[in-house]
Parts: structure tokens; C-alpha cells; sequence
């Protein structure tokens, strides 16, 4: 299948350098025949002819040899002047038919298109699977007719980024084609369903791919002796694997779809995706407990599905995971990381549709929906006031969910950087000083403990007899979304949030209260949140504050409520109470 695309683009400051994108992957199974790139000023003169030797060459894996094959010719140039123009020309053969390349004439956001053209001709005695969105809003004319596919786009106006926006690809024009029966690397396959595909993939990709040694072997059914139940024997497998392999990776669409022999893992104890995926799976083979490798698309910001209503070889997934059913639920490995808890997957590959090839067939399976109950962050602290409006506190905090996994990196850090982030995390309040930091991950349970100790000179400011007190020390909303006075594009919130916080503030025994704030409670589609301070006969007041952020997809005209409900609860954040000495 041969492959040709010319592409213009004009660059109108250095925030757009990266639009450039004149890069191509190559490996055994592609092969570039075309590659040349042309720069042109503001004036339109010719400045510089780039030939296909002349692009840099490097490596697409990060390290090892596996893979040493797959390869990335990209251009590099460094604009001495804006605007410029590059005209990137290209032609590439693959030798075979299993992916065609996707449409999208709006690449991306602050991007607008002039014209863009896309024609595919086929034998019209293979049928062709499409799949095309949003074309009638933006204008596309669409030629088809049998043996050839006719798109052309003509005047897209860029579309600005906007807070919460939804996946671009999902507003604008895509097209995604494929041949029913296509050749991949020596194998006929046909994709007219995602059952079938699974099954022609279990079958000519994944079996006989899962033998490792002897040694292994035996060192493997040792570590599970005594244990039964399968989550138990599965834990010990995947310490295994991140104890004993290393990741590397390998650039998309570059390196095969087929997975690395297990073996040859087991000899090296490094791996792209697949090949770590396929091993740890080989290992679970050993010890009797039933998994299936899945493609999926990964990514920590936008959650991406594969699509249930059109079944492709490739083009809709960028990494795997290994999927483990169990007493009727779904268990998710993550088997790149050398430190993620078993069956740990927020932030990455939660919550979205993937593929699940098993020996009787594919299936469209949805991962882990992480509530935003269990995305919870659990503050507690025991502070001491004195009467210059210093502060002493030490603090606990909890995180659970997708919080845990923003969090529990904090460990790993220089001792420096860390005292540093929480003086950044706390920046609300001046002149801290981190007394101590530690830390537990109970990697069991996936909850990460942070018991912190500082202190703040002047947290309370003093007037006259008075002492002005913001209860809510450590969990000020600051975040509040941009504000639009034409919003133009509808929002999405992809991860809901629990935040939860208890203090309890012991103040200087010669001031009392003298003005508290009344309870608050805010409620809406968004979410929830709550306020309250009390004071207790010890010299105590206990402050309490809940925060719950729901997932979502919202129209735009629904964004000023939302923002509306971030500015309440960052104003109740900041409120004071006032302290008086006593006469």
C-alpha cells in the first residue's frame, strides 16, 4: 500500500513550531521512498530545501534491541524569522493493508485549515469499513464513490482551546476507513467484527508466544506454592514482573503489533508494552490463573475510547494492559510500571472502552470507572494558634483513587524538592517552615499516608485586641476556571473528586470568639460542598469542610454555573473568623 501526502503549513509564531510536525516512523514493514521538506519566508522565498539523507535519524526506543529496527527520520530546524512556511512531501510504501491512515482536516486546537484533501483508491471487490463524524457542521464534500474515497475540506477556521474543552477529534471532521480483509506482515485478516478480530488475533499474533525457562518456571510455581485463591497468586506474579523487567518504549505505530516472545523477555528482562503484557500473561499461564491481553488507548488527560461500532486491527489503541476477570469483575495490570499497585489504573487507562482479545473472540470492554468517591482526598490536622498569630500544625493527609496517583510520586523526590512542594502546595500561607515529612504507600490497600509537620510565623493577623483567623488552612480552591464572555465550545469534567478536611485549632486561652461563621452548603449538578466551624469547651474549634467534584459532559451555556460554583466555594475557602482577647 503506498502512501503519498503533501502538507503546508505556515507557522505564525514560535507557539506554533510544533505544528510543523514533518517527522516519519519506518521499520521492516515501512518503508519510506519520499521525504523532503521546503522552507519558505514571509515573502514566499524558497530559504531552505531539506532531502530525505538530510532529515535526523534516530532510534524510536528509548533503549535496549529488541527493537532496534524501528526508526524516526524528523526535520530539524531552528526559525530564524515568522511567519515561515514548510511544504513537507512524502511517500511511503507498507507492505501491508491492515491500517489506513485516518482524516482529520483540524489537527489540532489554534489550527485552522485552508484546504486539505484526502482520496483512497481500493479494489471495490474488498469491502471497506467507515466511520465519519461531523461532517455536515463543518461543510466537508464528500465524493466517494465505489473503489475510491473523496473528502475535501475547504476554510476551517482554527478553534481556540477553552478550560474543560472535550476531545477535539470528537467536535470536528474525522474519517476512519479499513479493508474488511487486509494483509498484515504475512497474515490475512478480516475485521468485520470486534469478536471475530479477536479471535483471527489470539490465534495467528499471541499463541505460542508465552514459553519462558525452565528456571523461571520453577521459580515462579515456588513464589505461588501454598496459595490458591488467584488475586493471591497474581499479586506474586506482578511483583515478579516489575522486580525483575524494565520498560521501554517504543514510538507508536512503529515496532509491530505482534508481541515480543515471551522467552526472549524472560532472557533480556525488558520490554515495550506488549512484550511486558505478553510475559506477565505467560507467568499467569503458569500458575493456572486466566488473563487476556488488551489493546487500549492510553492517555492521563482525555479518556479515549475504542470505538464499539467500528472494528480496526489498528489505528484505535496506543498501548496494553492485561486484563484478569474475576468472580464477575475486572481486574486492570498495568505492566510497564515498576511501582504501580496491583490493579492500579487511574490516570492512564481508567475509564474507557478497550479491546479484550480472547481465544473464542474480541470483545468491547469498559475499564475501572474510578467514583469520584474514590477519588478522595482525606486532610486532618491538629493546629496550635498562639496569640502573635503564629501557627504549629501537623497534618495527615490520605489520598485515595486518582488522588492517590497524583501524589505518591512526592516520595520519591529530593528531600529539597519535596519541602519545596509543600511550601508550593500551601502557598497560601506565608513563611512556612517544613519541620519533617513522612510517608507510607500501602500499595495493598492503594491509599498514600503524608504526615507533615510545619510551621507559619503570622498566619493570623493581629488587630488591636483582634485576631483575624482563616480556618481552612491547608485546602484553599484557588483553580477557578477561565473566565469566557463568549464561550463557544461545551465542557467536560473526565474525573470527579472527593476532598474532605478536619481541624481541630487550639487558640490562645486569653481570646475567645467572637464571631464564627454560619454553616454553608452549596449543592448543584456540579457537585457538593460544605463548611462548617464549631467551638468545643477545651479551647478548641473544629473546622470541617467536604468538596465533591462530579464527572460530566455539560453544554457551554451551562459553563458560567459551573464557574459560578468554583467562585463560591474559593470565597468560602478564604472566610475569616475573629478572635478577641479576653478584658
Amino acid at each position: 500500500m503506498l502512501h503519498t501526502n503533501k502538507r503546508i503549513v505556515t507557522i505564525l509564531n514560535s507557539s506554533g513550531n510544533a505544528k510543523v510536525d514533518a517527522s516519519l516512523g519506518y521499520d521492516k514493514a515501512v518503508s519510506i521512498k519520499k521525504m523532503e521538506a521546503r522552507i519558505y519566508n514571509s515573502d514566499g522565498k524558497e530559504i531552505k530545501r531539506i532531502k530525505k539523507k538530510d532529515f535526523e535519524d534516530v532510534s524510536a526506543v528509548d533503549g535496549g534491541t529488541l527493537y532496534s529496527d524501528s526508526r524516526v527520520k524528523y526535520l530539524k530546524y531552528t526559525p530564524t524569522d515568522y511567519p515561515y512556511t514548510v511544504v513537507f512531501d512524502t511517500e511511503v510504501e507498507y507492505n501491508y493493508t491492515a491500517y489506513i491512515r485516518r482524516w482529520r482536516p483540524i489537527e489540532g486546537f489554534s489550527t485552522s485549515t485552508e484546504y486539505s484533501r484526502y482520496v483512497f483508491r481500493y479494489d471495490p471487490a474488498n469491502e471497506l469499513n467507515k466511520y465519519e463524524i461531523n461532517f455536515e457542521v463543518f461543510g466537508v464534500i464528500n465524493q466517494s464513490k465505489p473503489g475510491e474515497i473523496h473528502y475535501e475540506a475547504k476554510n476551517l477556521k482554527a478553534i481556540v482551546y477553552e478550560a474543560y474543552s472535550p476531545n477535539l477529534k470528537d467536535m470536528t471532521p474525522y474519517a476512519m476507513l479499513n479493508l474488511k480483509n487486509f494483509s498484515y506482515e504475512g497474515y490475512v485478516g478480516n475485521s468485520n467484527s470486534w469478536e471475530g478480530l479477536g479471535k483471527w488475533m489470539h490465534e495467528q499474533l499471541l499463541i505460542g508466544r508465552t514459553q519462558v525457562s525452565e528456571k523461571t518456571k520453577n521459580e515462579i510455581l515456588s513464589l505461588v506454592a501454598g496459595l490458591d485463591d488467584p488475586i493471591d497468586k497474581a499479586k506474586v506474579v506482578y511483583k515478579y514482573v516489575q522486580d525483575n523487567t524494565r520498560y521501554i518504549s517504543v514510538q507508536e505505530g512503529i515496532g509491530g503489533i505482534q508481541p515480543i516472545d515471551a522467552l526472549k523477555v524472560d532472557e533480556v528482562k525488558y520490554g515495550d508494552c506488549k512484550g511486558l503484557t505478553n510475559y506477565t500473561k505467560a507467568l499467569l499461564d503458569l500458575v493456572g490463573v486466566e488473563s487476556y491481553y488488551t489493546r487500549v488507548y492510553a492517555s492521563p488527560n482525555n479518556l479515549v475510547d475504542i470505538n464499539e461500532d467500528f472494528a480496526s486491527f489498528l489505528g484505535q489503541s496506543n498501548h496494553v494492559i492485561l486484563n484478569l476477570p474475576h468472580q464477575g469483575k475486572d481486574v486492570w495490570l498495568e505492566c510497564t510500571s515498576q511501582t504501580s499497585p496491583f490493579g492500579y489504573n487511574a490516570n492512564f487507562t481508567d475509564d474507557r472502552n478497550v479491546f479484550v482479545i480472547r481465544p473464542d473472540g474480541g470483545e468491547i470492554v469498559r475499564t475501572k470507572i474510578y467514583t469520584a468517591t474514590e477519588n478522595l482526598l482525606a486532610t486532618k490536622a491538629d493546629i496550635v494558634l498562639t496569640e502573635d498569630g503564629d501557627i504549629e500544625a501537623k497534618i495527615g493527609l490520605n489520598s485515595y483513587g486518582t488522588q492517590y496517583g497524583h501524589r505518591e510520586g512526592i516520595q520519591n523526590s529530593a528531600l529539597k524538592n519535596q519541602t519545596l512542594y509543600y511550601k508550593g502546595y500551601w502557598s497560601h500561607i506565608n513563611n512556612v517552615d517544613v519541620v519533617s515529612m513522612n510517608y507510607k504507600n500501602d500499595k495493598e490497600t492503594i491509599k498514600f499516608s503524608e504526615n507533615i509537620e510545619l510551621t507559619a510565623a503570622k498566619y493570623a493577623s493581629k488587630t488591636g485586641d483582634r485576631l483575624l483567623l482563616s480556618p481552612n488552612l491547608f485546602n484553599v480552591l484557588s483553580n477557578v476556571p477561565t473566565r469566557y464572555r463568549d464561550r463557544k465550545l461545551p465542557f467536560k469534567i473526565q474525573r470527579g473528586f472527593y476532598d474532605t478536611d478536619e481541624y481541630v485549632i487550639s487558640i490562645p486561652e486569653n481570646y475567645q470568639v467572637e464571631a464564627l461563621q454560619n454553616d454553608v452548603l452549596i449543592e448543584n449538578k456540579f457537585g457538593k460542598y460544605s463548611y462548617t466551624i464549631t467551638e468545643n469547651d477545651d479551647h478548641s474549634l473544629v473546622f470541617k469542610r467536604s468538596f465533591i467534584l462530579n464527572k460530566g459532559d455539560y453544554a457551554k451555556e451551562d459553563y458560567d454555573e459551573f464557574r459560578n460554583f468554583y467562585l463560591k466555594v474559593a470565597k468560602q475557602d478564604q472566610a475569616r473568623i475573629i478572635l478577641i482577647k479576653k478584658s
